[in-house]
């Protein structure tokens, strides 16, 4: 196995000191994704999944569903101690993805839900090949903004100056890995999903910004800026001003791959 880089400090620092407020904040994933893991991936009872960098275990209920037998791998300890206290009978264990503690070829398929863009690169992406076994299935999954909306596309223009190098989905740098390395698994297939995380602003914006890694992991100060600008927007903007419950838009996008 590979060894083990260091966890990219926003990561290190947002998701240790943002755990509770992830679990509250971030959306669910839609229920066709339950279709999606059995039709697309395969997965059925008995078969062995793996949640790859699972957080509090915002997606591990949904191959659960399956009957499948699911573990879960989380480097952060304050995020791993809200899944297991939130599904005991999952075997939740410390590591990272360039280092996996399993032996080759335990899973039938690995999961890695809003999580892969942090962990891209080609010794992660050896190391999952190595704990699948042949044929076994990759699925990756996140829960993308639709800034086709005006407000939500605030929300991005308040969030983005503090991002500074943390490995963001939109860019596209997650998919190097796989064209440095095509014999390791398959073309990427997609397939996208509408949802809407509906809920208190408090809730749905506050609690799902003020959890982002590198929002979380800024000083004081810079929390509170970003946590004003937040409230400003929910106070005046006429989609949201005075609103006890919100709808906030989603896409969903899950791309699977299968181990060659």
């Amino acid at each position: 196995m590979t060894q083990q880089p260091a966890i990219h400090p926003a990561a290190r620092q947002g998701f240790s000191s943002a755990a509770q407020a992830y679990g509250k904040g971030r959306p669910d994933y839609p229920e066709e994704l339950l279709d999606w893991l059995q039709a697309d991936l395969g997965l059925r009872p008995g078969d062995r999944a793996l949640d790859l960098g699972a957080g509090t275990g915002k997606f591990t209920r949904l191959p659960m569903l399956t009957g499948a037998f699911v573990s879960a791998v989380e480097p952060v300890d304050e995020m791993r101690a809200q899944l297991a206290a939130r599904y005991p009978a999952v075997f939740c264990a410390k590591g990272t993805a360039e280092r996996i503690p399993l032996v080759d070829g335990a899973m039938d398929v690995v999961l890695c839900a809003q999580a892969f863009h942090w962990f891209a690169n080609d010794a992660a992406l050896r190391e999952i090949h190595r704990v699948l076994r042949p044929g076994g299935w990759l699925g990756l999954v996140w829960n993308v903004r639709d800034e086709s909306v005006d407000w939500v596309a605030e929300l991005t223009r308040i969030v983005t100056p503090h991002e500074g190098d943390a490995p963001r989905f939109y860019k596209g740098d997650w998919r190097l890995p796989f064209e440095a390395a095509p014999e390791l698994f398959s073309p990427l297939q997609l397939r996208t999903f509408d949802y809407t995380h509906v809920g208190p602003p408090q809730q749905v914006i506050i609690e799902r910004f003020m959890s982002v890694s590198f929002i979380a992991a800024l000083p004081p100060e810079g929390r509170a800026q970003v946590r004003a600008q937040l409230d400003e927007l929910i106070a005046t903007h006429p989609a949201l001003r005075g609103r006890e419950e919100v709808a906030f838009p989603y896409r969903t996008e899950a791309y699977r791959c299968q181990r060659l």
